[in-house]
């Protein structure tokens, strides 16, 4: 099975090649325009030249069975749309664009073209995040906090404060009927913003505060007299009378936790089966996106 990696950043050195170059029966391509970068991770996974490619053309002449796009944002619209046209199942890091007519097209072409389209929500994978999902959730509440670091309102919201929105998304109990929004800007940046989502019964809040003095992510479900948190996607404190705690194991890799090994696994199982996976429920995530970029921008407008 030929498995493309393309873009070799952060996220793919310490989270994605770390689980792809050890599955048995993967043949695992590289792609960056930078060849400095590609001999040094190339050299360091073991990976042949042939193996190592500067050029999309030529990863895609490889004849590849499924791809991993890790390149910034900006360039996803055209390597997903080069990738889906050439008939090649891919994974794409979150967003699927900055733009949702972009997004829009994307999803529109995988269907029509038969091929599989995934988007790297992570966190739906995530233990702690998981166990989540069967507890009581009448209440839900999710902070991503960062220091420092207020930002243009667009890349924030598709960079960062989607992981937030999704997760409400995964979590609700029922339809949501009902979506407010409320944010402070400065001078153009986004300083903290509020989502609230609610439906029959619950009640979804998500949180991200770029000026919080202190990088944190806490998600909170509660209902019938119970709760469950889970603090930086680590620890899991379930509350009913006395807390109880759980803690990552010591040798559970940060891929394991955070819930990209799980979710990378699950599209290459997904490609052996020659099931085609669709990212239409990926693209209500960037829909709703959408919805709060603009309910900011008519704040600074």
């Amino acid at each position: 099975m030929k498995v493309g990696c393309i873009g070799l950043g952060d996220i793919a050195q310490k989270a994605y090649l770390p689980v792809l170059a050890v599955q048995p029966g993967v043949e695992l391509h590289l792609q960056t325009r930078t060849p400095a970068t590609l001999e040094r991770v190339g050299h360091a996974l073991h990976l042949p030249a042939a193996q190592l490619h500067t050029g999309l053309d030529a990863l895609i002449a490889a004849g590849l069975d499924a791809a991993f796009v890790h390149a910034p944002t900006d360039v996803h619209p055209h390597i997903v749309t080069r990738l889906l046209e050439a008939g090649v199942p891919t994974y794409v890091d979150k967003p699927l664009a900055y733009e949702l007519a972009d997004s829009e097209r994307l999803v529109t072409l995988a269907e029509e073209r038969g091929v599989s389209l995934a988007v790297g929500f992570n966190r739906r994978h995530a233990p702690g995040y998981a166990q989540c999902a069967d507890h009581p959730r009448e209440l839900i509440l999710m902070q991503k906090n960062r220091v420092g670091l207020p930002e243009e309102p667009r890349r924030m919201i598709l960079d960062d404060f989607i992981h937030v929105v999704d997760t409400l998304r995964f979590l609700a109990p029922g339809r949501i009927d009902d979506v407010t929004v409320r944010a402070r800007t400065e001078d153009g940046l986004l300083h903290h913003v509020v989502l609230q989502l609610a439906g029959d019964g619950f009640t979804a809040l998500g949180v991200m505060n770029r000026l919080s003095g202190s990088a944190e992510e806490i998600l909170e479900v509660s209902g019938q007299d119970t709760k469950r948190q889970v603090v930086n996607l680590a620890e899991v404190i379930d509350h009913k009378g006395q807390p109880t705690v759980r803690r990552r194991g010591d040798w559970v890799p940060v891929s394991r936790q955070r819930g990209i090994e799980q979710a990378a696994l699950a599209f290459l199982d997904a490609v052996r089966a020659g099931r085609t996976l669709s990212a239409r429920d990926a693209l209500a995530t960037h829909e709703l996106c959408e919805r709060v970029v603009r309910a900011v921008d008519e704040r600074l407008a």
